[in-house]
């Protein structure tokens, strides 16, 4: 019996959630695969666990303070699902919608990489944007060692390896959980599962985009910082808040993993805040 621990965090979208969790409950899972639900519901308004229950009633619900974020609370449920004895976990966003044969395909591909290349892998799922048609997360392969630049990749047919991964689809192996951890507690909301791929890399285990689209997901992030016509103080709460540029956060990743790119980002994270206008302009 494989057993997979299905990981995630909820806050005020009930609805999304719900749309989640069904296409989960629809899964065409291989016989002798199980599947436990373990979700973090970081005190939200909208009855979001009753919701749960109602889909999962056997799901293993815990219950945040507000404050988590996506990282934090993704830690929360990841901390309590390793008191199981899971062979894999899958990180899964709740504003995501996942094909039918999501988790079956994750698998394969997963047995696949192990048996061609002899190393454990975290597998990615590319998810589609329902309006543009596109990408909207998944893999990506850095073009330079030296600075955050990257590519996406993604293929139809093939599995393809990349570098930077979102955890939007991601499928874990204990035995790589059991060698790197699990997401950095340095990390409130984004940047860590960034951080958690590029570690997984160093510590020589491999990180692969399943092949063709495993669900949707709208990128409903838009631009990364704020126009210059709004307030200098709301500029600068942007800059440091976690849903926003995360100041220290985002430095520290760089200086873990990009060193010699760290003047370019301080710089740019402030240009971004003080000058938008000239931003707007130079990162063209």
């Amino acid at each position: 019996m494989t057993k997979i621990a299905v990981l995630l965090t909820t806050f005020n979208r009930k609805d999304k959630t719900i749309t989640c969790l069904q296409s989960l409950k629809v899964q065409k899972l291989p016989a002798d695969v199980h599947i436990d639900i373990y979700l973090t519901d970081d005190a939200s308004a909208d009855d979001t666990v009753d919701a749960v229950k109602g889909i999962f009633p056997d799901s293993y619900i815990l219950h945040g303070t507000g404050q988590l974020f996506w990282a934090g609370g993704m830690r929360n449920s990841w901390n309590e699902a390793r008191k199981g004895n899971y062979d894999y976990y899958l990180l899964l966003n709740d504003d995501t919608t996942l094909i039918d044969n999501a988790v079956a395909n994750l698998l394969a591909c997963s047995k696949e990489v192990l048996a061609q290349k002899q190393t454990h892998c975290v597998c990615i799922g590319s998810t589609q944007d329902v309006f543009t048609g596109g990408i909207s997360y998944g893999g990506k392969k850095l073009t330079s060692r030296y600075y955050l630049k990257s590519a996406l990749v993604y293929d139809n047919d093939d599995y393809q390896k990349c570098d930077l991964g979102n955890a939007n689809i991601m499928l874990v192996p204990d035995v790589i959980v059991k060698s790197v951890g699990i997401l950095s507690d340095h990390y409130t909301h984004g940047i860590a599962d960034y951080d958690y791929t590029l570690k997984v890399k160093k510590a020589g285990f491999e990180v692969i985009v399943a092949p063709a689209v495993l669900g949707y997901c709208t990128d409903d992030h838009g631009k990364s910082w704020k126009s210059q016509t709004s307030r200098l103080s709301d500029r600068i709460k942007y800059l440091k808040s976690p849903k926003g540029l995360a100041y220290k956060e985002y430095l520290l990743f760089i200086k873990t993993h990009f060193p010699l790119y760290y003047p370019f980002a301080f710089t740019k994270l402030w240009m971004k805040t003080l000058l938008p206008v000239l931003w707007q302009v130079f990162k063209k």
